[in-house]
């Protein structure tokens, strides 16, 4: 079994007053170091935050998903983290998923790994299940590998990826970039290991506007793959079957 590199939890988040405690808590119960990103939130967020034993990393305005990313990456590299895993702060990823992404990324060291919703699908909402399979196919096409869940937020960076923390993309394109970039130019493949779809809940409403930010990644994605070239034969890539680790992986309670 390869060893483990150092790593991190990273939460972006804004206005997750209601969630980020607990969300924090689950992931320190663990005993992973966690740093967490506040995008300008203007609820108690970071007060919250603040009084728990995590890295706080402040936006005083709001910059959008991408550079909270960015600022997590930054200080990740900072601290010399080899690795970092990304959670939402809204408590629809949920901690006891963690020891299955961090065997797959050990199983496959320097892949890009994604906690895919693949199970209990059901309770996507019909317009958000073609939504993200719209995404999905023309992400994977984009990356010349299939891809199964593009859109899922929880993911393990390897060192490598964390490189392309200047990529110019911003907000939500940011998340579709480093898996298009880390594909095509990194030649990082991509496991997804199954998690559960989470749409029953006291859920915040989503910060996606999707009009304007599917429009901002389908224009982007098309435009990474006129880039690339090789249209035909990067979608034929794009249609075999995706990577998707073992459901049985054991769930290790030492992770670390």
């Amino acid at each position: 079994m390869n060893e483990t590199p150092r790593w991190c939890v990273l939460i972006p988040c804004l206005n997750e007053a209601s969630a980020i405690h607990g969300v924090v808590q689950s992931v320190l119960a663990l005993g992973v170091p966690v740093i967490v990103v506040d995008d300008g939130s203007d609820d108690d967020t970071p007060h919250i935050v603040d009084a728990l034993p995590v890295t706080l990393v402040r936006h005083t305005e709001r910059r959008g998903k991408g550079e909270a990313l960015r600022s997590g990456f930054r200080e990740a590299l900072r601290q010399g983290y080899e690795a970092v895993l990304t959670m939402d702060g809204d408590g629809q990823h949920r901690a006891d998923d963690i020891p299955r992404i961090v065997a797959a990324a050990r199983r496959w060291p320097g892949r890009l790994v994604i906690g895919a919703r693949l199970r209990d699908r059901d309770q996507q909402p019909k317009a958000r299940r073609f939504a993200n399979a719209f995404a999905d196919w023309g992400i994977s096409w984009a990356c010349a590998q299939p891809v199964a869940d593009t859109q899922s937020g929880q993911r393990w960076y390897p060192r490598a990826a964390l490189s392309l923390v200047d990529l110019p993309a911003e907000g939500f394109v940011f998340e579709a970039a480093l898996l298009i970039t880390a594909s095509r130019e990194l030649d990082m493949s991509v496991v997804s290991v199954p998690i559960a779809s989470r749409y029953q809940g006291n859920f915040r409403l989503s910060h996606f506007r999707p009009v304007r930010d599917v429009t901002r990644i389908t224009l982007y994605t098309i435009g990474r793959i006129i880039h690339y070239g090789e249209a035909r034969a990067s979608y034929r890539r794009s249609r075999s079957s995706p990577q998707v680790a073992d459901s049985a992986e054991p769930s290790a309670a030492r992770i670390c």
